[in-house]
């Protein structure tokens, strides 16, 4: 009998390891009705921040569970959020058509400063940041420049720059230019795509002069999010409904398309991040008839 019940036990566990096994990191995380998201980022642990590019808001949740929550409310008409950076505790957040970035305690959701990025009455749209140990950089979809906020050793914002785009880069008036960014590891070096243009380009911090990635002929059309791990290059192309995947020459002048990336639970993403070996995006819905009443998800590639 006590063969049996130990047997039974160990069956039990079993079973409840295999379910929770199954639970763990789910494929489809349900985002807040309505949310309209647009950037997705990846903080410490299992943490994931998305944000609403209707009202400003920021979702955190868990990656292991798929459980969230709110954690900075909606503005609607006065905030908008677009892309997401965390760096050293705080999440920078792009604020789109308002021309700023919002700072705020990833923990706690306090916020810690706005900082105007575009002045003066032209179009501006504060798309995507990226973060290297000295400064965030910024992209403006709008306008043929991108913007640099210096950081301390410990990620505090410091003053704001200016960088206009030269070399390769030629702006498209009255459409969509920059969009995601990504930084090389040491930092040197910037790389962006600029969708209307369908192109992939290095950008040096320092000048803000820019160099076409030679894509061997690929038609990088609706290019939006990037994430870059070593020498691999993911860029989303958001109403294609899929992820390219590039491999980067040494040099980065080059980038050899491997495969694409796809799901049936794709419905227009936009931006992509992951934690250890899975790859998550963030389904936009662009298009939608009626976003205001819609359902929104985290779809997880791999």
């Amino acid at each position: 009998m006590r063969r049996i019940i130990l047997l039974a036990i160990a069956v039990l566990a079993l079973a409840g390891s295999t379910a929770l096994a199954q639970g763990a990191f789910p494929k489809k995380i349900a985002l807040p009705n309505a949310w309209a998201p647009e950037g997705i980022e990846v903080g410490n642990g299992h943490t994931v921040y998305v944000g609403s590019v209707g009202n400003g808001g920021i979702w955190v949740g868990n990656l292991r569970t798929g459980a969230g929550r709110i954690l900075v409310e909606g503005a609607p008409g006065v905030r908008s959020a677009t892309g997401l950076e965390f760096d050293r505790g705080r999440l920078w957040v792009s604020g789109a058509r308002f021309g700023n970035t919002i700072v705020y305690d990833a923990r706690t959701g306090k916020p810690i400063t706005q900082i105007q990025l575009a002045t003066g009455t032209a179009p501006t749209f504060i798309n995507d940041a990226v973060a290297t140990k000295k400064a965030v950089y910024f992209t403006d979809s709008q306008r043929p420049v991108i913007y640099k906020v210096a950081t301390s050793g410990n990620g505090r914002p410091g003053g704001v720059t200016t960088i206009p785009l030269s070399g390769d880069y030629q702006h498209v008036a009255g459409q969509f230019n920059l969009n995601g960014i990504v930084a090389t590891e040491n930092g040197k070096t910037l790389i962006a795509v600029q969708s209307v243009a369908r192109k992939l380009m290095t950008i040096d911090p320092r000048t803000g002069a820019a160099k076409l990635i030679d894509l061997g002929g690929y038609d990088l059309s609706n290019g939006d999010g990037l994430l870059l791990r070593g020498r691999t290059l993911y860029v989303v192309q958001n109403r294609d409904n899929k992820v390219a995947v590039f491999e980067l020459s040494r040099d980065l002048s080059t980038a050899t398309f491997l495969r694409a990336l796809t799901d049936p639970a794709l419905d227009v993403p936009t931006t992509i991040d992951r934690f250890g070996g899975r790859l998550y995006v963030v389904n936009a819905r662009f298009g939608t008839t009626t976003p205001t009443d819609q359902a929104y998800h985290i779809i997880r590639l791999s």
